[in-house]
This record gives structure tokens, sequence and C-alpha cells, in this order.
């Protein structure tokens, strides 16, 4: 689910972007994989197996490169989230992309899963290409959620009651036209850094059946919910799990997970 409604700079809310790791387990247990047919596409794209994986929050994306064989260092702004992914072994160093120190080292693939519009998109797209081996993958990739209505009013209905003063559009959480706007700036960046060939876009299309409880667990793991009083917190898990029981205590959510990718330049 998006966190924030367009904005032409949602990389400057550090508050939002920085506030996933207040509950790094639940994150990493609830939020999910992504599709395999992405991983293998990007490995397939990329010239060898070294891949940095950028806001790599607890190491979902980067467990799964390393499954297929990959080379991974995560960077992550958020110490506790960083934590959480070495306790599985991954080398992850502390810093956003923007100012990390690569000390000379290259990739082969740079990735970033559900994080990319936490990053400058310039400054971003330019520290990517100073990285990258010649034939090197930039890939940049979000889940587009695509509840049912019922979820996602009751959603919305208990966030206005919770929090009638926040700048986050409960009703966008039903709509792809959040994640275009951030595909298109992703997109244009790369294009406008140079060093680059045509960004091209990438999208798979797979369902995931969630019971109640199970997204219940996953809900305060969204950025509108991170920051939320506990009191406030249970209102709209009470409210949601309500809807839930009313369509049968699970219900079926389409996902489209959507990639900017873009091949580095000899």
């Amino acid at each position: 689910m998006p966190t924030l409604p367009p904005d032409p700079e949602p990389h400057r809310h550090r508050d939002v972007a920085e506030s996933f790791g207040t509950d790094a387990a639940r994150y990493d247990r609830a939020r999910p994989r992504y599709p395999s047919a992405l991983i293998d596409r990007i490995v397939a794209a990329s010239p060898g197996t070294d891949v940095l994986d950028v806001g790599c929050g607890t190491g979902i994306a980067a467990r799964q490169f390393r499954a297929a064989g990959c080379t991974v260092l995560g960077v992550e702004p958020d110490a506790r989230m960083a934590e959480f992914a070495r306790r599985d072994g991954l080398d992850v160093e502390v810093a956003t992309f923007e100012d990390w120190d690569s000390a000379g080292r290259t990739f082969d693939a740079v990735v970033a899963g559900q994080a990319w519009h936490w990053v400058d998109p310039a400054a971003g797209a330019a520290k990517a290409a100073g990285v990258l081996r010649p034939g090197g993958l930039l890939s940049v990739f979000w889940h587009v959620f695509d509840p049912p209505a019922e979820v996602t009013d009751a959603f919305a209905e208990a966030y206005r009651r919770v929090e009638p003063d926040t700048r986050f559009d409960p009703g966008a959480i039903r709509g792809a036209d959040v994640y275009q706007v951030m595909l298109t700036r992703a997109a244009d960046a790369i294009g406008d850094v140079g060093g680059f060939d045509a960004p091209d876009q990438w999208r798979f299309e797979w369902e995931h059946v969630y019971t109640r409880d199970a997204w219940l667990d996953q809900l305060p793991t969204f950025g509108p919910a991170t920051r939320l009083r506990k009191d406030k917190l249970a209102v709209l898990q009470q409210d949601v799990g309500a809807a839930i029981d009313a369509v049968g205590g699970s219900f079926t959510m389409r996902y489209t997970t959507a990639a900017v990718a873009a091949t580095r330049t000899a």
C-alpha cells in the first residue's frame, strides 16, 4: 500500500521512511515476498551476480537474490532493520543511498524493493550509474495492492476517524495511479541522468489469500500506521478485522509487482 499520496519529493519525509523499524520482526514476517519471475529476470539481465540492495530493510528481497545464487550487499538507513537483516547472515551497511560510500566497489545489479521512493530520484540514479559495471542493471520495483473494496473502504473510514488531520489519503490505497506516478518519476530520473539505456517497465501479476489475522498482522507495517498510538492502531485493526469477518474471514489480494529497469551503458 502506498504510504503517501503522490508527492514530488517523498524522499524528504524521513520520519515515514525510517519508521518501519519500530517492529522489524513483524515487518519481515508479514510483508509479501517478490515474485520469483521478477528475481529470475533481474538475475538473467545482469552480467554477473554481485547485487547491491538499496533500502534492503529486513532483507526480504536480499534473501531471495541470495537464494538465486547472488552475493548481496544491503544499504539501509534504519539501523534496526539492518540489524535484523544481519541476523540472517546478510551484509548490510547503514546509510541513506545518497550518502553511502561505495569505497570504489562496483556491482552487476542495483535493486530496490518498496524503497526507491525514499531515495532522491536524480541523486539515486546518478549514484547507481556510478556503482554499476558496464551492462549492469538498475531495477527498482513496488507491489501494487488491489484489495477488495470492502477491506479498502473499512481501512479508509477507520483511518479518517483515528487520524482526521493526516495528509495521507486513505482513498488512494485502491489506486494504481499512485504507483504509476512513482514508476514514471523513477524512469524519468534514470533517463535524465544519462549512462543508461532507455528504461523499461515490467509487470508481474499474482494473488495471495489473506486470513483476517494475517492481514491485521501486516497492517501495522504500512507507513500511515507505523506511527499511530496503540489505542488508535487498535481501533484501526478492529474495524478492518470486522470488515474481513463480514466477507467470510479471508480475502484474495490481487497484486501487480511493477518494476522500472535500465541497463548501464558501456
